[in-house]
Formats: C-alpha cells, sequence, structure tokens
C-alpha cells in the first residue's frame, strides 16, 4: 500500500469525555483537509459533525454503547436510531463482554444481531466493537462466528478504552476467522505512521485513532 492511500483508511477520532465544540470543529477540518474516510465522535456530537461535514465526502462515525457496552439491548438501538436521525454515516457498537465472559451467548447472539439490524435496515454501516485486549481466543472465535450469522459489516478490535489495543496478531486473527465480506477496524494504541501501516498489512480495512496528524507526518517521513 502507498502511503499517500493511508488517509483512506482512518477514521479520525475524538472520544475523550472532556471533548468540547472546538475540539469538533478542528476534528472536522482536519478531516476533509487530509481526505480522512470519515470522523468519529461522541453521539452528543454527532449532529455538529453533520453540520460542519454537510459538503464533504468525510463519514460520521460515532459510538454505540460505549465504552462498557454492558447497556441494555434496547437502549442501544435506541442510541442507534438517534445518531442516524443526528446524522451518523457509521455506528461502532460495543458488545456486552459481560455477558461473553458469564457465557450467555445467547443474549451476546441477540444484542449483536439486534443492533446490526436496526443500523443496516436504515442503511448504514454497523462496526461491532469486540474489545479483544480482554478476551481469550476461544470467545474471539466464538464472536467473529456470531458477527458472521448477523451479517455485520466490519469488526472493530477495540474500544481503546479497556485492556490492550490493537496488535498485528488480533488482526490475523480476526482475518483467519471472518469471512471476506466482514471487513476489519483496527483500533486502540494506533500512534505512528510504522503501526498503522502494520495493521494494514495483517488485514485491517480501517484503522481507528486520535494519532492521525502524527501518522500522515510520519508517512511523509518514511516516503
Amino acid at each position: 500500500m502507498k502511503g499517500k492511500q493511508l488517509p483512506t483508511y482512518i477514521d479520525h477520532t475524538t472520544l475523550k469525555i472532556n471533548t468540547k465544540k472546538t475540539d469538533i470543529k478542528k476534528l472536522c477540518n482536519e478531516a476533509e483537509a487530509n481526505k480522512f474516510y470519515a470522523v468519529c465522535v461522541p453521539p452528543y456530537f454527532v449532529q455538529n459533525a453533520s453540520m460542519l461535514l454537510k459538503n464533504s465526502d468525510v463519514k460520521i462515525a460515532t459510538v454505540i454503547g460505549f465504552p462498557l457496552g454492558y447497556s441494555a439491548t434496547p437502549s442501544k438501538a435506541a442510541e442507534i436510531h438517534k445518531a442516524i436521525d443526528d446524522g451518523a454515516d457509521e455506528l461502532d457498537v460495543v458488545i456486552n463482554v459481560s455477558a461473553v465472559k458469564s457465557g450467555d451467548w445467547n443474549f451476546v447472539q441477540n444484542d449483536i444481531k439486534t443492533v446490526a439490524l436496526a443500523t443496516q435496515m436504515k442503511g448504514k454501516i454497523i462496526k461491532v466493537i469486540l474489545e479483544t485486549g480482554i478476551l481469550n481466543k476461544k470467545e474471539i472465535k466464538k464472536l467473529c462466528e456470531i458477527c458472521a450469522e448477523a451479517g455485520v459489516n466490519y469488526v472493530k478490535t477495540s474500544t481503546g478504552f479497556n485492556g490492550d489495543g490493537a496488535t498485528v496478531e488480533v488482526v490475523e486473527f480476526l482475518r483467519a476467522n471472518l469471512p471476506s465480506s466482514i471487513k476489519i477496524k483496527a483500533s486502540g494504541g494506533i500512534k505512528s505512521a510504522k503501526k498503522a501501516l502494520k495493521m494494514i498489512e495483517a488485514g485491517a480495512d480501517r484503522l481507528g485513532t486520535s494519532s492521525s496528524i502524527k501518522i500522515i507526518k510520519g508517512i511523509e517521513k518514511l516516503s
């Protein structure tokens, strides 16, 4: 992959609890200037970002059930509907890790199917966040099977808030256990051009990072 293509892989992200409107304006301006694929913002700022990017090709992503994932399934669905109404194109939804760790796979399956349906019925993109840093390989493999059955658009490694973020090994494991129709978003701890390129080489189709500008500058140095 050529370095100049890298911006098209990036979801330029800010999800800190103290994010302000001025941060969102800066994020959107940077995304337009650098031709990033999307911005990823807290649900509260989706409408604001939508207005700022109304004449842009930059997509708007937001997070659902974030960052812990154990909110009730109907609450996640309601969050999705609200975010879409506000202008979101893509929804990054956290699974219920507590249910996974409890072995309640019927609940997990229903949770993922419900949020996938709520998103895709509106013609939008769903990325299911697994939180791989606190899951074992058996759990990740089972989740890949459930996501395949639900027909989600992306499986995403991590929130970046709990456990380890994306690694080359976990991206390769996801790619080996998902059908080719499901893409992979690597996120959490991607802060350099070198790591970003490694994620893509491992099989990532999208990168979630708050270090996008640093990464782009790093690509310029590598080339």
